[in-house]
């Protein structure tokens, strides 16, 4: 009996150390985003939406604040008003861009002319949304800038691990503390989408994009059928699952 009580004090010491460590790599894989927007309205829209997607938003409404912190640092990603009192979203992106800051800006706008577009762009924008636009566009565009400069070229990486999982990216084995899954190709993929990009919030159009490679459809299952049989496979019994859901938004690998 004291053997019992001695194992199992031993192993809720272990789930309090590997939530601990969790918690921690949840904490430093979370987005920083300064939005710089003067409409209160289209302001608390934003930052309501992107903190239900597990952003750490920060909002200016003004300019001559915002190019301040833009230039402070810390910042992951920033969303950028194009018409803006002070200074307007086009001088700030040119300032940001000629002393050297390379923090990702999503410009937005109601000005929905090609030339604006280009000239945002041109200015050293890395994608452009025109007012109104769909919230869930809105997050999965920012995922796509922060995936992008998260990023880094690998090229001798052959090998995925993230907590009890491991991906041979040569061999295309995978194993869970060891043993073997046998995983049919699109579940492979899947996981290895999932794997890269670890405690991002992964979207299901992403995700259909990046597997099957042409556009979602709202009304398709496939991402549920395929989904369900990945987690069967690599998930245990009595433990929580490797993939989580992110309601609304996608699935993540924490």
């Amino acid at each position: 009996m004291e053997h019992n009580d001695r194992f199992e004090q031993g192993f809720e010491i272990r789930k309090e150390v590997f939530g601990a460590a969790r918690a921690e790599k949840s904490r430093a894989m979370i987005a920083r985003v300064l939005t710089i927007e003067d409409d209160p309205l289209s302001a608390n829209e934003i930052v309501a939406e992107l903190e239900k997607s597990g952003f750490d938003v920060h909002w200016v409404d003004n300019g001559t604040d915002g190019l301040a912190r833009a230039l402070s640092g810390g910042y992951d990603l920033i969303m950028l008003d194009w018409m803006l009192p002070g200074l307007d979203g086009l001088t700030i992106l040119t300032t940001l861009r000629t002393v050297g800051v390379q923090t990702p800006v999503l410009m937005l706008s109601a000005l929905g002319d090609v030339d604006e577009r280009v000239r945002g762009l041109r200015a050293g924008g890395d994608d452009y949304l025109t007012k109104p636009f769909n919230p869930a566009e809105l997050v999965a565009r920012l995922e796509v800038l922060l995936r992008r400069c998260r990023e880094v070229p690998a090229l001798n990486v052959t090998t995925l691990r993230a907590g009890p999982l491991e991906v041979d990216l040569i061999s295309r084995k995978v194993t869970r503390a060891g043993v073997e899954i046998a995983l049919l190709p699109t579940e492979y993929r899947i996981l290895e989408i999932m794997m890269r990009h670890c405690g991002q919030v992964i979207t299901r159009t992403m995700l259909f994009e990046e597997v099957w490679g042409y556009h979602f459809d709202p009304g398709t299952n496939l991402i549920d059928v395929h989904m369900g049989r990945l987690r069967k496979k690599i998930d245990l019994p009595d433990m929580p699952p490797v993939i989580q859901t992110v309601r609304g938004s996608g699935y993540i690998f924490p």
